[in-house]
This record gives C-alpha cells, structure tokens and sequence, in this order.
C-alpha cells in the first residue's frame, strides 16, 4: 500500500512539473484527467496571480478611503466592457488555434493568431481615445458622486487609455491556451502581476523616491506591468518555441481568416458583453445605495475574483480540449473531457466558497476598518458564495461550447439568464422588496445558479459537436 501511495504521489509531482515547464503532450490522444491537469495548473496558478494582484491592489487603494475603492469599482465596471472584447477575441483565437492545432495545421494556427492581434490593435485605438477624452462623464453616467469623480478620473482615463495591454494580454494567452501552451500564458500574467506588485504601494504612495501619485499610481502601475506582459508575449511568439510560431511572412491580412474570426469573435464579444453590461447594470444599481455600498461591493468581488478566476483554468483546459479533439474527429472525447472538468471545478469552488460563506467578516476586515464598508462587503460575499457549485458547471459548460465554435449558444444563454433574468430580478429585490445592496447580491446568486441548469441541458443535446470553424 505504501508503495502504491508513493507512486501516485510521485505520478501527481511529475504532472506538475511538467504542466510547469511545458508540455509536449498531444491533447487529442491519452489519458483526459492527465490532460486537464497539464492544461489546467498553468492557468490556475496564472490566474491566481492576478486574483492576488487584484487584493493586494485594492488592500492599498482601501486606504486612500471609500470614495477611492468607489472610484476603483466604478472603472472596474467600465472595463469589464473591453475585458468583454478581450474576452470575446481571446475566446474567438482559443478555438481558432485549437481546432487547427487538432487538424495538425500549425501554420494555419499561426495566420489566425496574427489575425487575431490586428483586430485587437484596432479596437483597442478607438476605445482607448474614447476612455481618454471622456473618462469624467463616464464616471458621471455610472451614478458616481461628485467626489469620486473628482478623485477617480485620472484613474480612469489612464485605465481605459492604455486598455491596448488588457486586449493583447488577454487574446495572445488565448493564443497559448488554445495550442496547448498555457504555461506560456501562466509566465506572462506572473510577470506583468509581480511589477504591478511592485510598482502599486511606489507610485500610490511615494515610496523609494517613486513620484507619490496617489489613485493614479495605481493605474500606472497596473498599466506598467501589463504592456511589459504584452511585450514578453510578443517575444515568445517571435522566439519560436511554442506550438505557434510567428514569422515574417504571417504579418499582413489575411482576409478570409479575418473574416472566419470577426464572425466568430464578433458573436463571442456579444456574448461576453451582455454577461459584463449586466455587471455593469449591476453596479449601477448597488450605487444608487451610496459609496459605502459600492465600496464594500468593490472589496467582497475582489474576494470573489479569487476564487473564481483560477477556477477558469479548469474552464480553459475543457475549452482546449474541446477544440482540439473535435479538430481531430473525436467528438465523444471532447464531451467527457468536459463532464470531468465539470466535476473538478465543481469541488473546487463547493470548498472554497464554503470557506467564504464562514469566514466572509475576517476577510473582508482586512481591507478596511469601516463598519458600513465591511457590513456591505459581508453580506455580498456571503450571498454570491452560495451559488459556487452552480457557477462552476455553468463556467465550465460555456467555455465547452465557445471552444467548440458554438458561441450562439451561450450568447442566448447569457441574454435571457442576465438582461431578462438577472437585472429585473436585482431591481425589483433592491428597491421593490427594499432589500437594498443585498438583493442586488441575491440576484446574482439565482441568476447564476439558473444559467448553469440551462446550460447543462442545452449540453447534453449536443448540437456543439456540428460546430464549424
């Protein structure tokens, strides 16, 4: 027996070395569990780093006051916008790259990588004039109180200025992820999270001779790390170690690649952009209920990215495999690779939003000393927590189908759950039942727990498998 238990042990040491250093592993061949660990620990530990970079930046920002942590909620809920774009492109590359990488055509994966990149170039131009010029009246149109426009549109404007490094950061690691490369993606977001690290408490506050730039060091810094990360990514792929190699010869437009990605990212983008509009809706909502309460919401979501960002890399790893199999005409593999993943995220985040429901007043008193603050910040985390185990089917099942090319479905899914569900549901609970704040968080917590029952039907009928790419 104990040689049986040091075997497995040193099986599961030798999976994580490996998912760290790279693998070479043919995704459409082989054990499913062993490939969504391979996938899977390099996008959790990325995603770990920015989840830790996201509450180390708001434990700083926390003690520039609540006006400040508004500021930052109100920004966050403008670029969950482009984070949709990034999102939606990033997505668009995964199952591009993964489905050509399963047709064993790397040359193909690397055209639609360059393809990818030029679309998000050119958004990211005119988003970021638009959040340069009118960053205040943004503010202004998410109900945000005179002072926290005041100390919150320098911070805006760079955020959304330089928003060129949240889409390339975002749709080159969709690059890495959809070849099988995550631990590319993973080095990058390290990177770009240990200089925001770095930089944040030095420009926020004036340390180490760094000019004491208050709020707007926060978004130098975050911005600072970012383009070096996009710069790493870009140095990777020219390098030509990975499963996708840039060359010269890929640098132009190819139109008719162009043209298969716009029409699969322009429907994935939808999809993304109702599901964070909805956020956005909803902190709209909660700062009708004054700064306090968008405060404590900043703080408790912060919490909640924690856990639910690095569950992401089980997502990811589904959404790979699902591309990469259906490329190879292994449609039944690509469906237990995702039931399995499923499963695993599932006892993730059943544990870890346990730990948060119990735990939720210590937590969010870490960040901040005020009552009203952290009463709000309580009562969030505890409610959105309760709906951990339907989120994470529900993440899982529309990665699934957008790595498989169908990204209708959960663009429907996100429609009716969200804008005909979620949003009248949070209003009437707010302010016709005068829950306040807190039937906005028990709104997101039924909204999501419903997506995840319809998504996982919609599944089983199996209608993804005919997807084309």
């Amino acid at each position: 027996m104990q040689g049986t238990a040091k075997a497995a042990k040193s099986s599961r040491l030798q999976i994580f070395r490996e998912a760290l250093a790279g693998s070479s592993q043919d995704f459409t061949e082989g054990s499913l569990t062993r490939g969504i660990a391979l996938l899977a620990i390099p996008t959790i530990l990325e995603m770990a780093m920015e989840s830790t970079f996201g509450l180390v930046d708001a434990f700083w920002v926390a003690k520039l006051g609540a006006d400040a942590i508004a500021a930052v909620g109100l920004t966050e809920s403008l670029v969950v916008m482009i984070f949709s774009i990034a999102a939606g492109l990033s997505m668009a590359a995964t199952a591009t790259v993964a489905r050509r990488i399963g047709e064993k055509d790397p040359e193909g994966a690397s055209v639609a990588a360059v393809q990818g990149i030029l679309c998000g170039l050119a958004i990211a131009a005119v988003t970021g004039v638009c959040g340069i010029l009118f960053a205040p009246q943004l503010l202004g149109l998410m109900a945000a109180s005179p002072g926290v426009i005041a100390i919150g549109s320098h911070y805006t404007r760079i955020i959304l200025g330089g928003n060129f490094c949240i889409l390339l950061l975002f749709l080159i690691n969709g690059v890495f992820r959809g070849a099988g490369d995550p631990v590319f993606a993973m080095r990058t977001l390290w990177l770009a999270n240990l200089v925001n690290l770095a930089l944040d408490p030095c420009l926020i506050y004036g340390w180490f001779g760094f000019p004491k730039l208050g709020l707007a060091g926060a978004a130098v810094a975050t911005t600072t790390g970012r383009t070096i990360g996009v710069l790493f990514q870009l140095w990777m792929l020219f390098r030509g170690n990975g499963r996708v190699t840039i060359a010269r010869r890929h640098l132009r437009v190819n139109v008719p690649v162009l043209g298969r990605m716009l029409r699969l990212g322009g429907t994935t983008i939808v999809q993304y952009f109702i599901s964070t509009a909805s956020w956005v809706s909803l902190a709209r909502i909660n700062a009708m209920f004054g700064s306090a309460a968008v405060a404590g919401y900043t703080l408790s979501i912060r919490v909640i990215l924690f856990a639910l960002m690095p569950s992401w890399g089980i997502c990811s790893a589904a959404a790979t495999l699902v591309g990469q199999n259906l490329g190879a005409g292994k449609p039944e593999r690509s469906e237990r690779a995702v039931w399995l993943a499923g499963f695993y995220n599932m006892l993730f985040l059943t544990v870890l939003g346990s730990v948060f429901f119990m735990l939720a007043r210590p937590i969010v008193s870490q960040f901040t000393n005020d009552w009203r603050v952290v009463a709000m910040g309580v009562s969030c985390l505890q409610l959105v927590s309760l709906g951990y185990p339907f989120y994470a089917w529900g993440m899982t099942m529309e990665q699934a189908f957008n790595g498989a090319g169908d990204s209708k479905t959960p663009t429907w899914i996100n429609l009716f759950c969200y804008w005909l569900f979620q949003i009248p549901l949070a209003l009437w609970l707010a302010r016709g039942v005068a829950l306040g704040p807190r039937g906005v968080y028990l709104a997101i917590c039924t909204a999501e727990s419903v997506l995840a029952m319809v998504a996982i039907l919609l599944f089983r009928r199996g209608k993804w498998k005919e997807a084309k790419v």
